[in-house]
């Protein structure tokens, strides 16, 4: 039931108009949030405030609208070595259940996207009295892209994946993310014995009342937490029922992103672009070292070079002093020159001070390092620091 969409295997033009609404925008509006355009779709930038959303997550539990992002489903028993063709992690060694995070890159070893791939396949109960324990069905894997690069990357799958490989956009399901130490005693109390087992990046079907669903043990905001995929008729029934929880709060886009960005996570079109590379954004451990040697995927080549001879630079946290946030695109200077610019910056407000990541010559990427950053035509004294800024707090199991 999950697989249900729309066949992308053929020629259709898959199209999306300047901006639409999403599953729960009329659920978001009754809650009072702040709509803007983003990604294509209006979305809630927040609620009650930013600050206080950002608290509260860290504290207890945030629910967060992420079905703009793309869900995509490839089926076939040849699915997992076409995904291998063009992501450089292991896909056909991923046990059912299993999530791994991957990249999605071009012939020159630029970062077209960065995706979750959950291997899907089902198991199918047999007839215990026939002796038949059952079996597993034919390989799945569920993709979660982001969502202002899902159409391209669609039109890259489906240019490049075999047609014996069937791609199903998912657009007919919304996409929950809670998010927070309180997360799992909240769902928990919605949904008994659905997770009381599962570890950070596993994945799990399960059918509450009449809603099928997809459960997946990860986020986006460095907390413990899940992303719930879920029929979009269903999702303002499933938010309503999460909301009735004393520790979960709808949260805006605006939280969302300040709390990536302490996590030291990413984000696509800022942090990682087709200008750059997995080993220059530090995103190696995506590159599983099997795969890394023995190559078949797009833009190995030229990934190898960067491996082989290091990159010119590399993405670094930066501490910045005072209380003036660096933005995206600000200069960062070693003396009088410049060694790099800011991709992701703001006032952190668990750390109460202003924090970055951005890209510096490799020379200076080293934990420690004295740096400045250019903000209103002031040099603000910053250092390189590890990431990510505030710990990750994952359930990764005892």
């Amino acid at each position: 039931m999950l697989c249900e969409g729309r066949d992308l295997s053929d020629d259709t033009d898959d199209t999306i108009a300047e901006t639409e609404t999403l599953p729960l925008d009329a659920w978001h509006r009754r809650k009072g949030a702040r709509m803007v355009p983003f990604a294509g779709y209006y979305m809630p930038i927040q609620f009650d405030g930013i600050v206080s959303e950002h608290n509260w997550t860290r504290s207890q539990a945030g629910l967060f609208d992420v079905s703009h992002m793309g869900q995509i489903m490839v089926t076939g028993e040849k699915a997992a070595e076409e995904l291998e063709k063009l992501l450089p992690g292991a896909i056909a060694s991923l046990k059912p259940g299993k999530v791994r995070y991957s990249l999605l890159l071009d012939e020159d070893g630029g970062i077209l996207d960065d995706l979750m791939v959950t291997n899907a396949t089902p198991w199918i109960e047999g007839d215990v009295d026939a002796g038949d324990e059952g079996h597993w069905g034919e390989p799945a894997y569920y993709l979660v892209v982001n969502g202002a690069t899902k159409w391209e990357d669609i039109g890259h799958l489906r240019e490049f994946i075999d047609d014996d490989v069937t791609l199903t956009h998912m657009d007919e399901h919304a996409l929950i993310a809670l998010q927070g130490p309180s997360a799992a005693t909240a769902l928990n109390r919605v949904m008994r014995n659905v997770i009381d087992d599962m570890i950070f990046m596993e994945s799990v079907t399960h059918e509450f009342g009449e809603w099928p669903l997809r459960i997946t043990r990860s986020g986006y905001t460095g907390e413990d937490g899940f992303e719930i995929s879920v029929p979009a008729e269903f999702a303002e029934s499933l938010a309503d029922r999460l909301c009735a929880e004393i520790e979960v709060r709808p949260i805006g886009l605006g939280a969302r992103d300040s709390l990536r960005l302490e996590a030291g996570l990413p984000l696509y079109g800022h942090d990682i672009t087709t200008d750059t590379d997995p080993v220059s954004a530090d995103l190696g451990f995506a590159l599983t070292k099997k795969r890394r040697e023995q190559g078949g995927w797009m833009g190995h080549e030229k990934v190898t070079q960067v491996l082989e001879n290091g990159p010119a630079q590399k993405r670094v946290g930066l501490a910045i002093d005072g209380r003036m946030p660096a933005r995206e695109g600000a200069p960062i200077y070693s003396g009088d020159t410049q060694v790099g610019r800011i991709t992701s910056g703001g006032f952190s407000p668990t750390l109460e001070r202003p924090i970055a990541m951005g890209y510096v010559d490799t020379a200076l990427a080293s934990e420690g390092t004295e740096l400045e950053v250019e903000v209103r035509n002031k040099r603000l004294p910053a250092k390189v620091t590890k990431l990510p800024f505030v710990p990750h707090r994952y359930h990764r199991g005892n």
